[in-house]
């Protein structure tokens, strides 16, 4: 195994950020059990692959693989799919009377 797997380790701490496992996001992709496991002894996404996990995760494909450096930045829609029912609702309240100050 390599040392500084940078790929596996950026791929650990996206599944940590979305605060789920590995297993699951093969499931949701559709992957085979244990395929991104794999990447643990240095092997190499594919193009496609890459792609898909950088969108699944709302990263750059460059972020993932270490040619960026830069700590991607999270999505509006990415937080709120985080947030509870609850939360949701009150983010509406709030919208909806800020729209409606906006309008008037």
């Amino acid at each position: 195994m390599r040392e500084n797997n940078l790929f596996y380790n950026r791929l650990l701490e996206q599944v940590r950020l979305r605060n789920t496992s590995i297993n699951q996001i093969e499931r949701e992709l559709g992957y085979p059990r244990n395929a991104l496991h794999n990447y643990k002894l240095g092997r190499e996404p594919s193009a496609t692959r890459l792609v898909e996990l950088a969108n699944y995760f709302d990263v750059s494909p460059q972020y993932l693989i270490g040619e960026n450096n830069e700590i991607p930045e999270r999505s509006l829609e990415m937080f709120f799919k985080k947030l509870s029912i609850k939360d949701k609702k009150e983010i509406l309240r709030i919208s909806v009377l800020w729209f409606l100050k906006q309008i008037k």
